[in-house]
């Protein structure tokens, strides 16, 4: 039995060998892979949701974002329970002052778009910001309505009763599309007013720009917003909008860059109040009017989330610098506009301000 126990000795020496290699290239080679935890908007969520895998290909890092809505993020942002929240309108002041040192970064620029259902209507149609204003009010409420037909020569626009459709979380995409309305309407703006969560007058409520989308596509004869992306995504038809120059424009990258165009250069810091910031009813010819940023938010000093590392707070910047960097050139695939150059350089310096325990982190 002499041979079978000197195999058994050379086997379990192997073995032994074997382990001892993989746990040396385990300890040389394989980190614990990190996590970074999002929340908020679903305006930007396609995009996000590209940089995710992407980024996760090329640094091994894991990027999990929730798309809950602008209110949502700005929750768990304020409550530390995410490491960076996302939201399509800029803090207010009470928020702001609730969160000592958060940052604001522009990650893109996008398009809400006016989505509807007309069977039978193959015609783009064009809309103003008062009917629009006055369809969501309830003063418009039947598709042939003479206002509309004006807009709308030659369209057959169908006697049928219009069902509204509009968020029903708090959301970013309403507070852009509230706060084109309060620009143009008189009426909109003192009624209802501009906000992520609104009053609405009348509609049916879904939740994220994918449940209005989904109920736009269910219900004949609605009417909905949504960002671009996701009227392209689900097929849905979406109006041509009068800008503040009079002409019907469709949304576009190259419209929307249009509308950002006069800003990018008079924008605030990171560190300082973007309340107010706002690109809609812009000038220009070819500006699209219901247009806006988007926003990541951070805090400044990493180490007041709880959790928080050295090392996860260095892969949270390393992502956001090549999130306004190298992650712009997914922009356009999915449509939303890349960055404005004055814009990145701004985004550079925010991002340089972001420490973890009083230590630069670039």
């Amino acid at each position: 039995m002499r041979w079978w126990t000197g195999i058994a000795i050379a086997m379990l020496l192997l073995l032994a060998g074997c382990t001892a290699n993989t746990e040396q290239k385990q300890g040389g080679e394989v980190q614990k892979e990190i996590t970074i935890n999002g929340a908020g908007a679903s305006f930007p969520y396609p995009l996000i949701a590209k940089w995710s895998s992407e980024y996760g290909k090329l640094k091994g890092v894991k990027i999990n974002y929730q798309s809950i809505g602008s209110g949502g993020g700005i929750r768990q942002t304020m409550a530390k329970t995410v490491d960076f929240g996302a939201s399509d309108a800029p803090l207010k002041e009470e928020e702001r002052s609730k969160m000592p040192g958060i940052l604001h970064i522009p990650e893109t620029l996008g398009a809400v778009v006016v989505v509807y259902n007309l069977p039978g209507v193959e015609e783009k149609l064009r809309l103003s910001g008062e009917v629009i204003a006055d369809i969501y009010l309830g003063r418009i409420t039947r598709w042939n309505d003479p206002r509309i037909a004006e807009l709308n020569p030659g369209v057959e626009l169908p006697d049928e009763e219009i069902v509204v459709v509009h968020r029903s979380d708090g959301s970013g995409t309403t507070f852009v599309f509230s706060d084109y309305l309060s620009a143009v309407s008189e009426d909109w703006e003192k009624e209802v007013g501009r906000g992520k969560s609104l009053s609405w007058p009348l509609g049916l409520g879904g939740k994220g720009n994918e449940g209005v989308s989904g109920l736009v596509k269910q219900n004949p004869y609605s009417i909905g917003y949504v960002e671009l992306a996701y009227a392209v995504q689900n097929r849905l038809s979406y109006a041509l909008i009068k800008n503040r120059a009079g002409r019907f424009v469709e949304p576009s990258i190259e419209s929307v860059s249009a509308a950002a165009a006069g800003a990018a250069s008079s924008l605030p810091r990171g560190d300082e109040s973007w309340e107010g910031v706002s690109i809609v009813n812009a000038p220009g010819e070819d500006a699209y009017p219901i247009s806006s940023f988007s926003y990541l938010l951070v805090y400044r000093e990493l180490s007041v989330i709880p959790g928080m590392t050295e090392a996860k707070a260095k892969a949270l910047v390393d992502f956001l610098w090549w999130a306004v960097h190298d992650g712009q050139k997914y922009a356009p695939e999915l449509h939303y506009a890349p960055l404005p150059e004055e814009v990145v350089r701004l985004n550079e310096e925010t991002i340089k301000l972001i420490t973890y325990q009083g230590k630069p982190l670039l």
